[in-house]
């Protein structure tokens, strides 16, 4: 009895030795990778109808097997409207007069938008109206907006709103509505690689409305241009280059790096009606992306570019992440 009762013992202490070794191969294997996609045509129309077969996604250069959600236009939607109130903001306050009653607008059609939470920020970022359905209209907290200080701390507004976006059911599809100028000043939280690997570990979707720049922002891009390349400590240099690329873009307007890096869309505008219009086009698109996914073949640890396009069709143009973060 005693030998049978020692096998026994020793046959479970090699079971649950075999299974805490294969448990991290089952979490890399099982990974699934989102991609919210939108397709327009020519003359910017959504189009609609297309069929998994009908896309082509690359993960670091090699197809994948693509699925395609058909229930994603029943998926709650949350959306973080991140405002800037500091720097030069409050030139534009009278062109975002409305915001608030359209927000609300989005929020009494009912259907599957979820909730809207807004964030306001200039050296320093904090919430303002949270998820709860409780809370009162957006407009009572958007009527009167003071100029907050000389900061745009763009980085740790983002960083902030993926952090909250990211603490959601699974099942949420994360919108990120960033009104900001296009370049970065005064954040110190957050550093452009922890916010692009954030973003990277997510499927959060930025649509960036930016101020129209000014004279001083575009000469600070263009000295921007001249200045050697930024490169991460210790970055390896196998995925060096990419992950590079799209650093540099970001640090050059970060509104657009971070919009075009998720597959989201960027829309200067430079007056009530410009963003007006689109914000009302950003309200249509709500529920216009396919939700594709794929589990990566043999996936490293880290920084994966991504392309996504049709297989056949050379008129329409996908708009999808460029990149994720695999985890360990």
């Amino acid at each position: 009895m005693l030998t049978k009762a020692f096998c026994m013992l020793f046959l479970a202490m090699i079971s649950c030795r075999t299974l805490g070794q294969e448990n991290p191969v089952f979490r890399s294997e099982s990974q699934v990778v989102i991609i919210p996609a939108l397709v327009k045509d020519a003359k910017g129309q959504t189009v609609y109808g297309l069929q998994p077969r009908d896309f082509v996604v690359n993960d670091d250069g090699v197809e994948q097997g693509v699925q395609l959600d058909e229930s994603s236009d029943l998926q709650p939607v949350s959306i973080v409207v991140a405002l800037q109130i500091g720097r030069r903001a409050k030139r534009e306050f009278s062109r975002m007069v409305r915001l608030g009653s359209m927000l609300d607008d989005i929020l009494a059609e009912g259907r599957t938008i979820s909730e809207i939470t807004v964030v306001e920020f200039d050296s320093q970022v904090r919430t303002v109206r949270g998820f709860a359905h409780d809370e009162p209209p957006i407009a009572d907290y958007l009527k009167d907006v003071s100029p907050g200080d000389n900061g745009a701390a763009i980085l740790d507004a983002v960083n902030y709103s993926v952090k909250l976006l990211t603490n959601l059911p699974k099942d949420h599809e994360r919108l990120l509505l960033l009104i900001s100028e296009t370049r970065d000043h005064g954040s110190r939280k957050a550093k452009l690689d922890q916010v692009i690997e954030a973003i990277g570990r997510s499927n959060v979707v930025v649509y960036a409305l930016p101020f129209s720049p000014s004279l001083s922002q575009v000469l600070d891009t263009e000295r921007g241009l001249n200045k050697d390349e930024w490169r991460p400590a210790g970055a390896p240099f196998d995925v060096g280059a990419p992950l590079l690329m799209t650093m540099n873009a970001a640090r050059k307007n970060v509104a657009k790096g971070l919009a075009s890096m998720t597959g989201g869309e960027y829309e200067l505008f430079a007056s009530r009606r410009s963003f007006e219009d689109h914000m009302f086009d950003f309200t249509n698109r709500l529920h216009s992306r396919y939700v594709l996914s794929f589990q990566p073949k043999d996936p490293h640890v880290g920084f994966h570019r991504l392309s996504v396009r049709l297989r056949e069709s050379n008129s329409l143009t996908v708009l999808a992440r460029t990149s994720y973060w695999a985890q360990k």
